[in-house]
C-alpha cells in the first residue's frame, strides 16, 4: 500500500509540474483587469517562485542546479525564458507590473514598511497583533500590503539580495517593455525616493526635537542651542537637496549635488550618534520603554534614509535597487513581528534591571576569607530574625482565617521580616541568586581571554561557596534557636508553639516524597520574580528622579529642613529597590500560594530557612522519640532539596536573562562552562573554603 502511495504521489507531482503551472499562470494574466486581480495575481506568481522543488528544466543538469545558491533564482530565469519565448504572455506581465506600480502607494513601502505607526510601545504591541490576525487584503493600494502577501518567508530578504546582475538587468528589461519613454520611468522612480527622503527626515526632526529626545541629549550646550543640534539641521539639508537636484535636472552640473549629498550623510551620521547619546543617557538614569520605542525607530528611519540615499544616487545601478528591495522585504515583515519588536525595545529595559541586581548582587560574593566568614555573620543574623518569622507564622495559621486573608497576614509578616533583615544588613541565602546571577553574566563581556576566563571561573566558585555559607548561617542558626525557644516555652510556660498533630503534619508536609521539590522550584521563580520588581522600581526612580523631587520639595524643606530632605532622599535612592523588592517577596510567598491553591492547583511555599525552623519547632513538640522516626528524616530531606531548588532556579532564571540581556553565543558560553568543570576537578575544595584548594596544591 506505501508503495501504491508513493507512485501516486509522483504521478500527482509529473501532472503539476512546476512548468505546467507556470503555463496556466501566464495564460490567465490580464493587464486590463481589476487592480484587485492583477494583485491577486502577482501574489500567485510570486508564490511560484517561493514553491520548494525542482523545475522539470533543472532535472538533467545536476551539475547548474548543484552550483546555484538560490532555487528562487532558478525559478525566476525559467519564468524570464518562458516570457521571452512568448512575446503576448511578456507583454501582459509587463502591462501588470507598469500598472501595480503606478496605481500603488509607493511611500507606504519606501517610508512606512518596517516602521511601526503607533507613537506608543503598547500601540504598537497591538498593532502587530491585529496584524498577524488580520493580514491586509489584496485591494489595498499600496506596496507594502503587496509585499506583504508575496513575501511571507524569512528567506526572501536573502534571494533578493543574492540575484545575480545578469536577472537583474532581465527584470529591469521586462519592466521597461514596450515602454515609450524610459527615461520618464526613471525619472518617476527617483522622484518617488525623493519624496520618500523628504518624508523620513521630517519624521526624524520631528521626533528628535521632541522634548522627549531634546531633554536626554548628551551635551547640555546642544540641548540649549537648537542651531547645533542634527535634528535642527536635517529638514534643511534635505532641502538643499532637492533645489540642487532641481539644478541638475535644469541643466547644471551634478558637483553641487554630490556636495549637498555629502553633507546630507554627515547630518544623518550625526543624528544616529545623537541617538546613542539619548540611550546612553536612559541607561544612566532610568529606562522608558515608550521613549526606546520613539529613539529606536526613529534609527530605523535614519538607516532607511541611508538605504534610500544610496538606491536614488545609483537608480540606474540595479544592484542598489536589488539591496534596497531586500532591506524593505525584511523591514517589512519584522514590521508583522511580536517577537522583534520586544526584542529591540525591552532589551534595554531589561538590561538596565539586570545591571541593577549585578551592581547589588557584587555584594552578596564572598572572594576571599574575610568577606566569607562576614557572609556567616550576617546569615547567622538574618536566621535569627527567622526565628521570629516561623512563630508569627505558626500563630496566622493556627488562627484558621479564611485563606485568603491568612496569605495576606503571612506575607505581611515575611515582608517585615525581609525588611527587617534588609535594614539590619543581615543576609537570607535565597535571596541572593537572583542578584548574583547577574554580576556573575557581566564578567562574560571580558571572558574572552585567558585572563578573562580565570576571573570568571573564580567568581563563580566564590559564589557557590558563598550561598553554601549563607544558606549554613541561616540554618545553623534557626533551626536550634526555634529549638530551644520551643523547649523554653514548654519549661517556663508548659504550652506549646503548635499542637503535637501540627508538628506531624509539618513533618509530613515537608517529606521529599511528596510536592516539597515542585514547590520549592516555584519558590525559586517567586524569589527571582522579587528581584526582577526590585530593579524595576529602581529604573523607575531613577527615570522619574524621585530622589530630586523629594530633595527640593518645597514643603517638606520646610518642615524638616534642606539637610534632612536631602537626607531623606539620599535613603529612599538608596533603599527604595530593596524595599520594594522585599515587600513584594513577602507578598508574593504569602498570596501566591493562597490565589493559586484556590483558582489553580495546590500550592505552598518551601524556603529553606522558614522550613528549617519549622522543623526545629516540630521537634521540640514531639520529643526525643521523633529521632527514631522516618518522617523526621524525609522532611530533613526535604529541606535539603528546598536548599539546592530555592537557589538552583531562581540563579538559573537571573543567570539566564543576564545572558540574554548580553546576547551571548551559546558557544562561549559552553566553553566557560568546561572552564568552570576543569576547576572543579583540579581544586575541588575552592568550593569550601577560600584558597583551600590552592594551599592543597601547593
Amino acid at each position: 500500500m506505501l508503495r501504491s502511495l508513493t507512485a501516486f504521489i509522483k504521478t500527482w507531482r509529473n501532472a503539476h509540474s512546476a512548468g505546467h503551472q507556470l503555463d496556466v499562470l501566464l495564460a490567465m494574466a490580464d493587464a486590463g483587469a481589476s487592480y484587485t486581480e492583477r494583485s491577486e495575481w502577482l501574489i500567485e506568481l510570486a508564490h511560484w517562485i517561493r514553491r520548494p522543488g525542482r523545475l522539470q528544466a533543472e532535472s538533467g543538469d545536476e551539475g547548474a542546479a548543484a552550483a546555484r545558491p538560490f532555487a528562487e533564482h532558478t525559478r525566476l530565469r525559467y519564468l524570464l525564458n518562458v516570457l521571452d519565448r512568448n512575446p503576448g504572455w511578456r507583454a501582459n506581465v509587463a502591462g501588470i507590473l507598469r500598472a501595480i506600480l503606478r496605481e500603488s502607494d509607493g511611500m507606504s513601502l519606501l517610508c512606512d514598511a518596517g516602521m511601526p505607526v503607533h507613537s506608543g510601545f503598547v500601540g504598537a504591541l497591538v498593532e502587530r497583533v491585529q496584524t498577524l490576525m488580520i493580514p491586509p487584503a489584496p485591494n489595498r493600494r499600496e506596496l507594502s500590503a503587496l509585499f506583504t502577501l508575496m513575501f511571507t518567508s524569512t528567506h526572501d530578504a536573502e534571494w533578493i539580495d543574492a540575484l545575480p546582475i545578469e536577472l537583474l538587468d532581465r527584470i529591469r528589461a521586462l519592466f521597461q517593455h514596450d515602454e515609450a519613454d524610459d527615461a520618464r520611468r526613471t525619472g518617476a522612480f527617483s522622484l518617488d525616493l525623493l519624496a520618500a527622503l523628504h518624508n523620513l527626515t521630517c519624521q526624524i526632526s520631528s521626533t528628535g526635537m521632541s522634548q522627549l529626545v531634546r531633554s536626554r541629549l548628551g551635551d547640555a550646550d546642544a540641548r540649549v542651542a537648537t542651531e547645533s543640534q542634527p535634528f535642527y539641521r536635517l529638514p534643511r539639508a534635505m532641502l538643499a537637496v532637492e533645489a540642487a537636484y532641481q539644478l541638475v535636472e535644469e541643466g547644471a552640473e551634478p558637483a553641487q549635488l554630490l556636495r549637498e549629498v555629502n553633507y546630507l550623510r554627515l547630518v544623518l551620521d550625526q543624528c544616529r550618534i545623537a541617538t546613542d547619546d539619548v540611550f546612553a543617557n536612559l541607561y544612566r538614569n532610568g529606562v522608558s520603554v515608550d521613549i526606546v520605542f520613539q529613539v529606536e525607530r526613529m534609527r530605523m528611519r535614519i538607516t532607511r534614509t541611508e538605504h534610500l540615499l544610496d538606491a536614488w544616487m545609483a537608480s540606474d545601478d540595479m544592484r542598489a535597487v536589488s539591496r534596497l528591495a531586500a532591506e524593505l522585504v525584511k523591514a517589512n515583515r519584522e514590521s508583522r513581528s511580536i517577537s522583534h519588536l520586544l526584542n529591540s525595545n525591552v532589551s534595554l529595559l531589561t538590561r538596565k534591571v539586570v545591571e541593577y541586581n549585578a551592581d547589588t548582587g557584587e555584594h552578596y560574593i564572598a572572594r576571599d576569607r574575610q568577606e566569607y566568614l562576614k557572609m556567616l555573620r550576617m546569615a547567622a543574623g538574618g536566621g535569627l530574625v527567622t526565628v521570629m518569622t516561623v512563630c508569627v507564622k505558626f500563630s496566622i495559621t493556627g488562627a484558621h482565617l479564611p485563606s485568603m486573608l491568612e496569605g495576606l497576614l503571612a506575607g505581611i509578616n515575611y515582608a517585615a521580616s525581609f525588611l527587617l533583615i534588609h535594614f539590619l544588613h543581615f543576609s537570607l541565602a535565597t535571596k541572593q541568586p537572583a542578584m548574583t546571577a547577574p554580576t556573575l553574566a557581566r564578567e562574560l563581556d571580558g571572558a574572552g581571554t585567558p585572563q578573562g576566563m580565570d576571573e570568571f571561573v573564580a567568581s563563580v566558585f566564590a559564589l557557590i561557596r558563598t550561598q553554601a555559607a549563607a544558606v549554613l548561617g541561616n540554618v545553623m542558626v534557626v533551626f536550634p534557636v526555634c529549638l530551644g525557644l520551643q523547649l523554653l516555652m514548654r519549661r517556663v510556660l508548659d504550652a506549646d508553639i503548635i499542637s503535637p498533630a501540627k508538628a506531624q503534619a509539618t513533618l509530613e508536609s515537608f517529606s521529599l516524597l511528596g510536592p516539597t521539590p515542585i514547590y520549592a522550584a516555584l519558590t525559586g521563580v517567586l524569589l527571582w520574580s522579587s528581584s526582577l520588581l526590585a530593579g524595576w522600581v529602581d529604573n523607575w526612580f531613577m527615570l522619574h528622579r524621585v530622589g530630586d523631587a523629594l530633595e527640593h520639595n518645597r514643603r517638606l524643606r520646610l518642615t524638616l529642613g534642606a539637610a534632612r530632605a536631602a537626607r531623606l532622599a539620599a535613603f529612599w535612592r538608596s533603599n527604595i529597590a530593596g524595599v520594594a523588592g522585599n515587600i513584594s517577596l513577602g507578598l508574593m510567598l504569602g498570596l501566591v500560594p493562597a490565589l493559586l491553591s484556590s483558582f489553580a492547583f495546590s500550592f505552598d511555599v518551601r524556603h529553606v530557612t522558614l522550613s528549617a525552623g519549622s522543623i526545629g519547632v516540630a521537634l521540640g513538640v514531639l520529643g526525643t522519640d521523633t529521632l527514631r522516626t522516618a518522617a523526621l528524616w524525609w522532611a530533613v530531606a526535604g529541606v535539603c532539596s528546598m536548599a539546592v531548588l530555592n537557589v538552583a532556579v531562581s540563579f538559573a532564571l537571573a543567570f539566564h536573562m543576564a545572558i540574554r540581556s548580553r546576547d551571548l553565543r551559546r558557544a562561549h558560553v559552553r566553553s566557560l562552562y568546561e572552564g568552570v568543570w576543569r576547576r572543579v576537578r583540579s581544586r575541588p575544595m575552592d568550593l569550601v573554603w577560600p584558597g583551600l584548594g590552592q594551599q592543597r596544591a601547593g
